[in-house]
């Protein structure tokens, strides 16, 4: 099947391609690969000559994001990016900072873009001038991804793709120092399947960074975490925190229950329970489950990466 030109440019909200995880580099003809960049998962839309940035879950985060939505304005009307934004800080992407910058209020977004401004790695190219790409092989894609991003520079970049699996292995093994943690492979002649697990990533671990963003149970002794992960804006329960991280928790939230709204969150094998919103700017290394419901267990809360601003 052949892309096509609709007659009406793409429009949020869209489904994004998934990847699945694998336990080693799969190797063969006609893959193509990606480090993988732990940042906020972003459509960027460019329609009527405004830019509108969708975060996976389907929510419009446009003004926590101004800067990239200016340097938007530059690619043609009828165009779809798929990719991360990230923070650099020190020559190191910066989870913490990225998702500070997308739980920020209109009123602080373009503070914190001066402050903290964003990059957007691209990794897929969904429509271009109002034509519909999803069809097309991911090498088509892939192509004129870097013919209309070549010219702009930064803050808009293709991300890094090689079809030679040594120099992915190398990646794979050297990249870590910068906080890419993995890999994504790709077929050469594969659609972009929104919704599908047609991609797969390989990760050194599954020991990630993850935002937290609130708390069940009560403040003097938090039951579980309410967690952002990374590539996702959803929030999602915790397993139980033991005894001894709940004491910690308790300490660490104490006075961040202000600035963000209760809501509702995704717990495994229970459906959504409330929970207690907590202002951004936390983050907890979390371990992913490899079964077929990812449970996020908590291993520690970094307060060293704590930032009030």
């Amino acid at each position: 099947m052949s892309a096509s030109r609709t007659g009406r440019a793409l429009r949020p909200p869209l489904k994004v391609a998934l990847a699945e995880s694998v336990a080693r580099l799969p190797r063969g003809e006609g893959l193509a690969y990606e480090p993988k960049f732990d940042g906020h998962r972003i459509l960027i839309f460019t329609v009527d000559g405004k830019a509108v940035l969708q975060a996976r879950s389907g929510r419009i985060v446009t003004p926590a994001f101004p800067d990239l939505a200016e340097a938007a304005l530059a690619l043609p009307d009828g165009t779809v990016l798929d990719g991360e934004a990230v923070i650099w800080t020190g020559g190191r992407i910066d989870f913490a900072a990225v998702q500070r910058r997308a739980a920020a209020t209109a009123a602080r977004a373009a503070i914190l873009a001066r402050r903290m401004p964003a990059s957007y790695a691209a990794f897929d190219l969904l429509a271009e001038g109002g034509e519909d790409l999803r069809s097309a092989p991911y090498a088509r894609r892939r192509e004129r991804l870097v013919g209309l991003l070549g010219p702009l520079g930064p803050p808009l970049q293709p991300v890094p793709m090689t079809t030679d699996p040594e120099l992915a292995a190398t990646w794979y093994e050297t990249l870590t120092a910068t906080g890419v943690e993995g890999l994504v492979i790709k077929r050469l002649g594969g659609p972009y399947r929104a919704g599908a697990r047609d991609w797969r990533k390989l990760r050194h671990t599954d020991v990630r960074d993850a935002a937290v963003v609130g708390f069940t149970g009560p403040p003097d002794r938090p039951a579980a975490l309410v967690l952002v992960l990374p590539d996702d804006d959803t929030p999602v329960v915790s397993s139980p925190l033991p005894p001894a991280l709940r004491t910690n928790a308790a300490t660490t939230l104490a006075g961040r229950g202000t600035g963000a709204a209760d809501g509702l969150a995704m717990a495994i094998g229970v459906g959504e329970v409330p929970y207690r919103g907590v202002t951004p700017g936390l983050v907890a290394e979390v371990e992913r489950g490899t079964t077929r419901h990812t449970v996020a267990t908590v291993l520690r809360i970094r307060d060293d990466l704590i930032n009030q601003v």
